[in-house]
This record gives structure tokens, sequence and C-alpha cells, in this order.
């Protein structure tokens, strides 16, 4: 049996801390976490973990050479779209730099990278999108996941880009809610939402992005990879699926368009990832939205 060596970085995130959790299940992997500062995963079997903040070059270089993996797996991003409008340096910073970083430790080492990138690289005018599309990008975010994609392009490593869109789950210590938690818990507490008719996503279980990333590189299969929900759906859409589900008060949610937000970024308005290329190249086969949702309400109630 050939072990392979892999390290994920942002292990403390939504994704990372699923994969870690994916990866554990299968003997032949050794498996390094790393993020920055301690670990928040609530198990520590099957993996070490490794303090490395992508951000500084000489931890990127220490850590990657002391460890010498056969694959990373990097999911280590600012992704806030707002704060990356905002705080365009620290954006930069997080999702060009460290890349630059990480490649130059992949091509002395001879690693295989698996970059995670986003619908946010289109300008939402002609969505669903497939992997040939061109990128044009109307945000800062945007910018800098599309300027990341270049880093990788250009590097002497064996590499992969996979590209996911609204990504949604449940791990110990979120961060940050998603749609299906906000549209619940606003609805339990009786509240009124208004939620958007004219942006189309296909809205991603972490789970399914997870299991993307390990057909992957699994195969190191080298290119770019959409790996996304199925469903092409708006916010509204997705609201309403997740009352019906949780059998809450839909008369609640109030159908708006995007010109009744202000946001500091502009989203594109139609997305969404074609995955034809990942389901007959890597045999990558998500779940509908009501399915994760059904699984998010597993997670919730602990069962899952």
């Amino acid at each position: 049996m050939q072990v392979k060596k892999i390290l994920i970085t942002g292990s403390n995130g939504l994704l990372g801390q699923k994969l870690v959790s994916l990866l554990t299940q299968y003997p032949d992997i050794q498996l390094i976490a790393t993020s920055r500062g301690k670990n928040r995963l609530l198990f520590t079997n099957g993996y070490e973990y490794q303090e490395m903040d992508i951000t500084n070059a000489e931890q990127v270089a220490e850590v990657v050479e002391k460890v010498r993996p056969d694959i990373i797996i990097h999911t280590a991003a600012m992704t806030n779209v707002d704060q990356c409008e905002s705080e365009k340096e620290l954006c930069w910073t997080m999702n060009v730099k460290a890349l630059e970083y990480l490649t130059e430790a992949c091509e002395k080492h001879t690693i295989f990278l698996c970059h995670l990138s986003t619908d946010f690289v289109f300008d939402g005018k002609s969505g669903p999108y497939s992997e040939e599309d061109k990128p044009s990008p109307i945000s800062f975010y945007g910018w800098s996941k599309y300027a990341a994609e270049e880093v990788v392009k250009r590097s002497k490593c064996t590499w992969s880009i996979v590209r996911t869109v609204l990504v949604y789950g449940i791990t110990n210590d979120m961060s940050r809610s998603n749609i299906i938690l906000w549209v619940k818990n606003s609805l339990e507490q009786q509240k009124s939402i208004k939620v958007v008719t004219d942006q189309f996503r296909t809205p991603t279980l972490a789970e399914d992005l997870a299991m993307g990333c390990w057909l992957v590189v699994d195969k190191k299969a080298e290119g770019i990879f959409h790996i996304s929900g199925k469903d092409f759906l708006t916010p509204y859409q997705m609201a309403i699926k997740t009352a019906d589900f949780f059998q809450l008060d839909k008369s609640l949610i109030t159908p708006v368009d995007s010109s009744n937000f202000t946001q500091p970024a502009k989203r594109p308005a139609r997305t969404g990832l074609v995955l034809d290329k990942a389901v007959s190249i890597l045999g990558y086969n998500p779940v509908s939205f009501e399915e994760g949702i059904e699984v998010l309400a597993g997670q919730i109630k602990g069962v899952i």
C-alpha cells in the first residue's frame, strides 16, 4: 500500500474541517492539517496538526520542508467579499502573495498543488460557466482569486484549480453562518426576511466539495475543475426550499431584487458552474439542494 502524504491549508475552516474528516477515513493517507493558530477540530485522531500562517513566507517554507507532502490542498483564503473590498492589501496578501509562497515550495519539493478558487472570477453575465469560459471579475475578491489562479498556472509545479460556489455546511466553531441556517433561525424566531431573486448560483454542500477535492488529488488530475452543487437556484428559491423542509412560515420571506441592498462589493448576477467535466473525468456526483438541507438537518440534531 503506497501512502500518500497530504497537507491541507486552512484546516480550521469549513472546507478544511470537512477534508480532515473525509481523508482520515483512508488508511493509505498520512494527513497533515495546518491553519493559523490552534487546532479547532473536535477530534485529533488520524492526522497531525501544524500551525502555519500562509502569509508568513518563512513559516510556509519551513513547514513544507519538514513535512515534504506529495500533495497540498490549499483551502485557506480571505473569502469575505465585502471585507476584501475594504481591506484590499490584506486580501492580496492572503489570496495572492500566500500562493506565491506555496507554489515556490511546491516547485522546490515536486508537490502536486490543488488550489481552491471561486465562481466570482466570472462577471455573472452568462452563467452557469464551464472551465473554458473566460474569467472577468467584478469585485476585488474576484480579482484576487483570478490573480491567484494565474500564479498557479505560471508555476512549474503540477496543479489543479477547483472552482466552487456558495459553500454551505456546519462545523465546530463556525465563524460564518450560511443561507440555510440563516433562513431557519430567522423564521423560527418569526422574523421577516428579504431574499434576492435576481442572483443565480449552484450552492455547494461542503461534504461534496471535500469529496470533489479528493477525487482530483487521488487521480492527480491536472487543470481546472468545476465542483459545486447541481441545482441552479436564486437565494429566494433556496430560502423557500429551506422553509418547506423545516415546515416554517414562508410568508415571512419577501422576494426582492439586489438593488434593495447596499454592499461594498459587486456580486455577479448569474454564476453557477457546469459540472460535466468533473462528472465525466472524476465521477463527481453531488447531492441535490434538498438532500443538502437534509444533511445539515441531521448535523443540527447531532445525528450525522
